[in-house]
């Protein structure tokens, strides 16, 4: 792994902070249609995930999606575009926040239901296995659509059919506002692989290089035909469930525990110990980064909403035709 390739995580990981930072400061000001579920905290899983696989790999995402699309490519202008609703954006302004999607990257989008992009990974696992390419998908989740019949459903299905489906389970320890401690019959997601004999692991979701190696392994076993592979990230979500989350369930003392484990700033110290970046080329990409950023939001304000006469474009409607007798 050379120093390039360092510098362009903590790039990536920097993108996803401001951006979600900035995406904070605009639903504060109403400035985003509809819910947005913001990422800061996780960006380790999606940058080390995808910096693991290859760019016609295909990744599915959650309503906490954000960090998933710009680590597989995406564009903060597109996207900034999308969650305020304007026509430039990915979805023409008409998915948001938790339907941001980008074909073209290999990202088959985000969903708000929790859970539902299980079988849609699970299906693209089928498709690389009936075109036998040696493509491998992503399926990110969190601890909560660990619960639900489709997580158990899919890993069966990939497990009898040996699909190149790697699940990776963000683990932030709260779905919503319900402690995985209460509503889990486990505390680590990853053992539920052995009832469908998927080999699984967990590692710490705040390190990048540790979320990459795992990803790596299991891709590598993937292409080969071995099937699934299940990893447990532990993590955290700086901020709360969404915009209207008061955080009462969780104390300050475990926000301020988890902080200290930040993995952008865990990252940074580690290319400065490695003399692979100076304080000063830091700050100068921190510099250049905000500058995307809010040229980004710029350019999703300034650009147009859809016009009402498109109302019904790409959505399938049904005409019915009346016949004279």
């Amino acid at each position: 792994m050379g120093n390039g390739e360092l510098v362009e995580y903590l790039g990536t990981m920097l993108r996803i902070r401001y951006f979600e930072e900035k995406v904070f400061e605009l639903l504060s000001r109403d400035l985003i249609k509809g819910a947005s579920h913001v990422y800061a905290g996780e960006e380790a899983i999606a940058v080390g995930a995808c910096a693991a696989i290859r760019e016609d790999d295909y990744i599915a995402s959650t309503h906490r999606g954000h960090g998933h699309c710009l680590a597989k490519g995406g564009k903060l202008p597109q996207m900034m575009a999308e969650l305020c609703g304007r026509e430039t954006g990915y979805c023409k302004g008409r998915g948001g926040s938790m339907h941001i999607a980008d074909v073209k990257t290999g990202n088959l989008g985000a969903t708000g239901i929790v859970g539902s992009n299980i079988p849609v990974a699970t299906g693209a696992g089928i498709s690389v296995k009936l075109r036998h390419t040696d493509q491998v998908v992503l399926c990110f989740f969190g601890d909560g659509a660990s619960n639900t019949g489709v997580f158990h459903e899919s890993l069966n299905m990939a497990s009898a059919w040996k699909l190149p489906v790697i699940y990776i389970c963000e683990n932030n320890l709260y779905g919503m506002s319900g402690s995985v401690k209460k509503v889990s019959s486990v505390q680590d997601i990853a053992v539920r692989g052995s009832a469908y004999n998927i080999p699984s692991e967990i590692v710490d979701g705040m390190d990048i290089l540790k979320v990459k190696e795992a990803v790596r392994k299991a891709a590598a076993g993937a292409r080969e035909g071995k099937g699934p592979y299940l990893i447990e990230c532990k993590t955290y979500r700086f901020y709360g469930h969404s915009r209207s989350d008061p955080r009462v369930y969780r104390t300050r003392e475990e926000e301020a525990e988890w902080k200290e484990k930040d993995p952008v700033e865990r990252f940074k110290k580690k290319i400065l110990g490695e003399g692979v970046m100076t304080e000063d080329e830091i700050k100068s990409l921190e510099k250049n980064i905000s500058v995307e950023v809010d040229k980004a939001t710029e350019y999703a304000l300034n650009s147009p909403f859809p016009s009402p006469e498109t109302l019904t474009d790409d959505v399938y409607v049904k005409t019915v035709v009346s016949r004279k007798s």
